[in-house]
């Protein structure tokens, strides 16, 4: 499996709203796997969590991670294996608000809640199948 860096391919097709699947380790020892948005900033993973999210709490103990992201024909994707090295309480909402406006256009719209930012080291990644010209 190659090291980042990423060719430029890849990190431009890593720069857009994909849909993409994280999964981290329960305390038990059990995969979890969920649905989520990321932003792709510089080689690294943001990830923004609700402060209620057991997510949160599987990275703070374990901060192992895998993201798989996906084009629109979803018979492609790229996967990237990391680990959290820096969990950062978003009292602004300025990161949730840098990755709602990736997917949607706008802030994210529930103000209320504590969040989180973790932001995530590639440690390495895989491509499989035929991204789309461009990235």
């Amino acid at each position: 499996m190659p090291k980042p860096p990423v060719p430029p391919s890849i990190d431009a097709f890593l720069a857009k709203p994909n849909a993409s699947v994280m999964a981290t380790v329960r305390p038990d020892g059990q995969p979890v796997s969920v649905a989520t948005w990321y932003l792709w900033d510089n080689g690294r993973i943001l990830l923004n969590l609700d402060g209620a999210r057991k997510r949160l709490e599987h990275l703070r103990k374990d901060p192992r991670v895998s993201l798989t992201i996906f084009p629109e024909n979803w018979y492609a994707h790229v996967s990237l294996q990391g680990h959290v090295v820096e969990i950062l309480e978003d009292t602004d909402l300025a990161d949730v608000d840098r990755v709602s406006r990736l997917y949607t256009g706008n802030p994210y719209p529930t103000r209320d809640r504590e969040r989180f930012s973790a932001w995530v080291d590639v440690d390495w990644y895989h491509v499989w199948g035929d991204l789309p010209a461009g990235g």
